[in-house]
């Protein structure tokens, strides 16, 4: 273990030093929204990487900032692509950005890390459900990144010309050959200060008329627990297949399950759309603070026509309402708007929720070591090209 490193700035320095879970989980607590990928358990989750819970401490000791980094050994060789994805946690507003991001690129290097690639917590643009919908309609806008935001975040574009002064560049700027790991573009529902009423009356017409139409159907929504993830499993491989994305194994969703529900009774949950004795859409939903997840879905065509997904959405964004949600995130969207993308009928399918896209800042790569940097691209780019 390296010792821990320090960055000084006019304000005094900041120290960073490897925190335990217990440290970590301390000052998740203290925020109101935290990626369920910076949390402790998140490292549990994936047994390929080697997980380090990372402190920032100002002049009186008190933690002031905290990150999960996984690391991930080339082949034979015991060097590591360091990745912090959506994180850290961090003040992306300090001016004196250096104070945050010097001592971790010190740490992290004397860790044997080649790369660090990071995913700021930053959104950059919104654009409302009506903004969205215009834009899928206009043939002249083929991106939704070419569309008119419904606004901006003040100090991202600041924030990202600060990184590139300083070295960090994204994946697609130095043709790295590994895509960045996390969604840019979600689709987000605001529940703060909303009463449940109000997130009803924000659903499109369809999506209401949908909810009433599975209700009169019979289709019955409940919670699952570990036993049932075989069936969820079931209809999350029927839905790689015809949506085509490659699907992760049974026991991945077990181990997630396992490593989530430890650190809290209710970090994640598992619901069920029933209709006349079979399993027609199951989802995973993930609670970190006051931030929600609809993290993985799955369905089968059968029965469209009771329209259980609508049935399932409801009751999720009922529950996370009921916990005290101060957001209900649908996770990625496409950001291209053609009809001939596949993922544009899944976007339609969030858009009718209400709320709004957001683009965050997006993933960012710093290489410490620019020949092992480019050895692991080319390793990614072939492994992906034999997967």
């Amino acid at each position: 273990m390296t010792a821990a490193a320090v960055a000084t700035s006019p304000v005094g320095p900041l120290r960073l030093r490897p925190v335990s879970r217990a440290e970590h989980l301390a000052f998740v607590g203290s925020r109101r929204s935290v990626s369920h990928m910076q949390l402790p358990s998140w490292g549990d989750v994936k047994p390929a990487w080697e997980a380090e819970s990372l402190g920032w401490f100002d002049g009186e000791g008190r933690i002031v900032g905290a990150g999960l980094v996984l690391l991930r050994a080339l082949p034979k060789v015991r060097r590591y692509l360091a990745y912090l994805p959506e994180g850290p946690v961090i003040d992306w507003g300090d001016p004196r950005l250096e104070r945050w991001l010097d001592p971790l690129l010190a740490y992290l290097k004397g860790r044997g890390a080649f790369t660090v690639r990071m995913g700021p917590p930053v959104v950059v643009r919104r654009w409302s459900a009506e903004a969205v919908k215009e834009a899928i309609a206009d043939p002249a806008v083929r991106r939704l990144r070419d569309a008119e935001p419904t606004s901006y975040e003040p100090g991202a574009a600041g924030l990202a010309e600060r990184l590139r002064r300083t070295g960090w560049r994204q994946p697609e700027e130095h043709g790295t050959g590994f895509a960045a790991g996390q969604p840019r573009y979600v689709f987000q529902v605001p529940f703060a200060g909303r009463s449940l009423d109000d997130i009803r009356c924000g659903l499109n017409q369809q999506w209401r008329r949908n909810v009433k139409k599975a209700e009169k159907a019979g289709v019955k929504v409940v919670r699952g627990g570990y036993e049932d993830l075989p069936a969820f499993h079931t209809l999350y491989t029927e839905t790689a297949e015809r949506d085509r994305f490659v699907a992760r194994p049974l026991s991945y969703f077990q181990r997630m399950w396992t490593a989530l529900t430890s650190e809290h009774p209710d970090r994640m949950r598992l619901y069920l759309a029933h209709h006349d004795g079979e399993i027609l859409a199951a989802a995973t939903m993930l609670t970190v603070g006051e931030h929600v997840w609809y993290s993985y879905g799955a369905s089968t065509d059968r029965r469209r026509e009771v329209q259980p997904n609508n049935a399932m959405q409801w009751r999720m964004m009922s529950d996370a309402h009921e916990l005290g949600a101060a957001v209900y995130d649908f996770r990625g969207i496409t950001d291209t708007l053609e009809e001939t993308d596949h993922l544009l009928g899944l976007l339609r399918f969030k858009v009718g929720a209400g709320g709004e896209a957001v683009e965050y800042l997006g993933e960012w790569d710093r290489p410490l070591n620019r020949l092992l940097h480019q050895a692991f691209a080319l390793y990614m780019g072939r492994r992906g090209a034999a997967s």
